[in-house]
């Protein structure tokens, strides 16, 4: 079988088959996380992104190569989780670039959409490392440029290419020490091939992917915000559609719009605007966004008539929202990622306005984040992502707001905590950034964990469910005792320039054994402030605090 072109029903079909297999084998890439650790989430992040692009794919109407490359540009921007996600989405927007205005491409656009993508990508990391997803890319692009000039099959097109991938994959390891001692290639790269592998397999075949059964076993669907039975409600329909749009100025759409309803949010990226709003007038706010582009994907919910058995929560829910729209507009906000109950209660009584949860495993999306710059009513909005894996969609949240965020990149809870306890109120944000800086500066994170396989690290062996103890991305202490290599970490990093040490204990670690590690503590660092709270996440026996 001879493909010259690829259409969009083809280019669908591709991308429902990248998905569908990378779903499959996330578990193997989740696997070549470098630290034996029960939190490698690149295949689950990058599935999940995949996920979104495949939803907003399947709302199109019709199909060409650049709607759908469009569509799944979009959908993955607002779906993407983790730095695989969100250098995944960045690939998918350098693609549909490429495949503006096609109808069907062919193995010199395919080439060019490759070359666009691995520039994409590259230009979205301010410090590239070679190595990873983006030598993958960019290897896939320049040997896609040469082949195009004489392969006009896209299958022996694509073979090639993907074969030409999984050498430069095959190579990562010495381009990264960290691979080659840890015995793996690059997660994300090899997440990449996947997606590939998927969508040439997909295209080989005759068979169709059906889409009802697609829909009902793996793709993650939007959530639907649930509203309240009450006459009370000041407006009564929930109206949410998606505008495909030239228009730049988001900020004079918004502002027209607030005079139709509450509950407002619109956002923007490559041509497409998301509207959600609440009002009492669909109809007008529907001809104002005609204006502006062509609508899809709408949705109006009448609020009034929701089952009455959630009534009373959404009720709750409802004033709440009212009243914070109705507060007077604060100078700085705080938005923070957290997980963990005891964590959660942490940082709401540091007075962080909005709590997103999640961490390792379990990496927000740009719109989760998105929806939180959205509800905090701040002149100036702080994002503390906790977490080096949730740092570039923080940034691409950051980018589609038309609010003032500042992303101050923590890396781990107690930077986090040391952020917020160092922030004043009273000073400009300037001066409150370089405090922050050096406070964080000033603190180190400990947590300890087990090992999910055997591996060798810096010459020490680790076996499948030791317990150890991690510090600055090294493991300093392995063992099969809890709180003897909690004390063994927490010795080596110590220094004399410490002088609290905060211990935050997680799920299955019981207050006593909490409380005997800070006793055996306290008796070491007999100068030291020792302090216990129950942290409540999962994964991590303890995080420790020391500063």
């Amino acid at each position: 079988m001879k493909i010259g072109f690829i259409d969009g029903t083809m280019l669908k079909k591709a991308f429902i088959g990248a998905a569908k297999l990378l779903e499959d084998n996330k578990e193997e890439v989740n696997a070549l996380n470098v630290f034996p650790v029960p939190d490698g989430d690149t295949g689950t992040n990058m599935s999940l992104t995949m996920k979104s692009a495949v939803n907003q794919i399947m709302n199109l109407e019709e199909y060409s190569a650049s709607k759908v490359a469009m569509a799944a540009s979009n959908g993955s921007l607002m779906g993407a989780r983790g730095n695989s996600g969100v250098i995944l989405s960045q690939l998918f927007r350098g693609f549909a670039i490429g495949f503006k205005n096609k109808d069907k491409v062919d193995t010199i656009d395919l080439a060019e959409a490759f070359r666009l993508a691995s520039d994409t990508a590259y230009k979205a990391v301010m410090k590239p490392t070679e190595g990873t997803i983006l030598t993958v890319a960019r290897g896939c692009a320049e040997y896609a440029l040469e082949l195009a000039k004489e392969e006009k099959d896209i299958l022996i097109f694509m073979e090639k290419v993907i074969n030409y991938g999984n050498q430069v994959l095959n190579r990562t390891p010495d381009m990264l020490p960290v691979l080659k001692q840890a015995g793996v290639v690059d997660a994300g790269g090899k997440g990449l091939i996947v997606v590939l592998t998927g969508a040439y397999n997909a295209i080989t075949t005759k068979d169709d992917i059906s889409l009802d059964d697609f829909q009902k076993e793996f793709v993650e669907q939007i959530p639907v915000p649930r509203h309240i039975e009450t006459s009370d409600i000041e407006f009564g329909y929930c109206t949410e559609f998606m505008i495909k749009t030239q228009e730049k100025d988001y900020e004079s759409f918004r502002e027209e719009l607030t005079r139709f309803g509450d509950s407002l949010m619109v956002v923007g990226g490559d041509g497409l605007i998301k509207v959600h709003i609440h009002t009492n007038n669909p109809g007008e706010v529907l001809e104002k966004a005609l204006i502006i582009g062509e609508l899809n994907d709408i949705k109006i919910d009448n609020m009034r008539y929701q089952h009455s058995h959630i009534m009373e929560n959404e009720q709750k829910e409802y004033s709440e929202q009212q009243n914070k729209q109705n507060e007077e507009t604060k100078k700085y906000g705080f938005i923070t990622v957290s997980i963990g109950e005891g964590l959660d209660t942490v940082f709401n009584e540091l007075n962080v306005d909005y709590v997103i949860p999640g961490g390792q495993t379990m990496n927000p999306s740009t719109e989760d984040i998105l929806t939180a710059i959205e509800e905090v009513n701040a002149d100036n909005i702080i994002i503390l992502p906790n977490n080096g894996n949730i740092i570039l969609a923080a940034d691409q949240a950051k980018e589609l707001s038309g609010k003032n965020v500042y992303v101050f990149p923590t890396k781990t809870i107690p930077e986090g905590i040391t952020a917020l306890l160092s922030f004043n109120p009273d000073l400009d944000m300037e001066d409150n950034i370089l405090n922050m800086e050096e406070a964080v500066a000033h603190v180190k994170t400990g947590q300890v964990t087990y090992a999910v396989r055997d591996t060798e690290i810096k010459d020490s062996k680790i076996n499948k469910d030791d317990i150890i103890g991690i510090s600055k991305g090294e493991i300093l202490s392995i063992g099969d005792d809890i709180e003897k290599v909690s004390f063994e970490l927490l010795k080596n990093i110590v220094d004399d320039d410490s002088s609290l040490i905060t211990i935050f204990y997680g799920n299955g670690i019981e207050e006593e054994m909490a409380t005997k590690l800070c006793e055996r503590v306290e008796e070491e660092f007999e100068d030291f402030d020792v302090e216990v709270i129950f942290g409540g996440q999962p994964l991590y026996y303890y995080i420790f605090s020391i500063e």
